[in-house]
């Protein structure tokens, strides 16, 4: 199942190339997504309101914690990338070996914080003495198996440069497959609460993360594992490319919190007392339903990009620029797609997350989801872009346009479209989406501008 990640970069044609390597990725990605959406299904349904509202303010931090594994396996990949492109095998091998023990070392210091510090976290992400218990307890599931589920990404990133494309879509679909299982298991065979959603996801986390590092440790992959040499300069230039999507990851938790602090004070203001958690519970049907179309495009966007990064390496900038259009218009069309479906079928999808007794909630996000539909319109530009400089290895543009789409601008909306009330929040990531999408242009012509000098 591995294919010769060297031949197919250089010689296959840009379009075979984009369905070869991303074909497999929105696999990948979509696979998570269904177990993500089936989740939200299961604790919708079966928990009720409150659990669901409890998730909401729990993960952020939960995604905080794979943020930096996240900083370590992104901002390897890229060098790791260039470097075979530039012929460097070792230097790339030496760069994954290092990349490891880091991914270890800090998800056993970041797990033993989460575990110790659940509830003081959980109060800062806003939850108030009703979800606070529920919070916590999501928490320090997850914090528990903190060592192997936060290098499962990371060693994703490095099977398919190793070219173990389809492996890597195979072990995430049975990611999907397994944490299904466990999860009807717990909440319906166990009868368990939240715990059991965080519990099936870690499992099936830890048992893919050894199956995706069998290629490595058997010595048959691309990359092998080295004694690890890290050097201050190794450090500063893994942190610099991976920092775009950790900073962007971050902002993005930050404003999560924020967003659900906002919530719960909107919710109080026009529902009465315990309008805080329909309103959290409402903005967490349109993150469920998101995961339709953002991972689609996530996992597109990440398996050009080694592609990309390889013939920047080797200088071949007209093939950059074909690779990177085909992975735009493809970008675009999921986007377009993908509003269309949230719009017309937002009472259907909203009903999926929410019991057909709990009316105002299934109100909410039914008009919630019509007005969120339209982000997808333009949301694309912005995942695709920074994908695009990150793989290029311009960390600073990537830092910037991460940190204003995650962070700079949904505040600026916030503020802007807060006498709005709830719909401003429902309309913030548009907002913020067309805003990226202007910046992301401006800092691709000046690139672009740079290599025709």
């Amino acid at each position: 199942m591995k294919m010769d990640s060297k031949t197919m970069f250089v010689t296959m044609s840009p379009w075979r190339l984009f369905f070869t390597v991303a074909l497999p990725g929105m696999v990948s990605m979509f696979a998570m997504s269904i177990y993500s959406i089936i989740e939200g299904v299961f604790i919708g349904q079966k928990l009720g309101e409150a659990a669901f509202a409890a998730i909401n303010i729990a993960f952020p931090l939960v995604m905080i914690n794979f943020s930096i594994a996240d900083l370590v396996g992104v901002g390897s990949s890229v060098p790791i990338s260039i470097a075979l492109g530039r012929k460097e095998e070792e230097t790339a091998n030496n760069i994954f070996s290092c990349s490891v023990v880091m991914i270890l070392i800090a998800s056993v210091i970041m797990g033993t914080t989460m575990f110790f510090a659940a509830e003081p976290l959980a109060r800062l992400m806003g939850a108030d003495e009703s979800l606070l218990h529920t919070a916590s307890k999501y928490i320090r599931t997850f914090a528990l198996c903190s060592p192997l589920t936060t290098i499962f990404f990371a060693m994703d990133n490095y099977l398919r440069i190793s070219g173990y494309i389809k492996t890597s879509m195979f072990i995430n679909i049975f990611f999907n497959a397994s944490t299904i299982g466990l999860l009807v298991f717990f909440l319906i065979g166990l009868d368990m609460d939240v715990s059991g959603s965080a519990l099936a996801s870690s499992i099936s986390m830890c048992l893919c993360s050894l199956l995706a590092m069998i290629p490595f440790v058997r010595g048959k992959a691309l990359l092998k594992f080295r004694k690890p040499k890290i050097s201050m300069k190794l450090l500063k230039e893994i942190a610099a490319c991976g920092f775009p999507t950790f900073m962007s990851n971050i902002a993005g938790r930050v404003t999560s919190i924020l967003m659900n602090i906002s919530l719960m004070t909107l919710g109080i203001k026009v529902f009465g007392e315990g309008g805080g958690t329909t309103a959290v519970a409402a903005y967490a049907v349109l993150m469920y339903a998101g995961e339709l179309c953002q991972p689609l495009i996530y996992g597109m966007s990440d398996s050009i990009a080694p592609a990309i990064g390889f013939n920047w390496g080797a200088e071949n900038y007209d093939r950059v620029k074909n690779i990177t259009k085909c992975g735009f218009i493809g970008a675009g069309a999921i986007g377009i797609v993908a509003s269309g479906v949230m719009f017309f079928f937002a009472e259907p999808l909203a009903s999926l997350f929410v019991d057909a007794e709990e009316v105002k909630l299934l109100e909410l996000a039914t008009h919630a989801l019509r007005l969120f539909s339209v982000t997808y319109l333009v949301r694309w530009f912005a995942i695709s872009a920074q994908s695009f400089l990150g793989a290029i290895e311009k960390p600073l543009q990537a830092t910037i346009l991460s940190v204003c789409v995650a962070f700079l601008f949904p505040v600026i909306m916030l503020g802007a479209l807060w006498g709005l009330k709830l719909d401003g929040i429902w309309l913030n990531m548009f907002g913020t989406s067309v805003l990226a999408l202007v910046l992301g242009i401006i800092l691709i012509k000046c690139v672009w501008k740079r290599v025709k000098r």
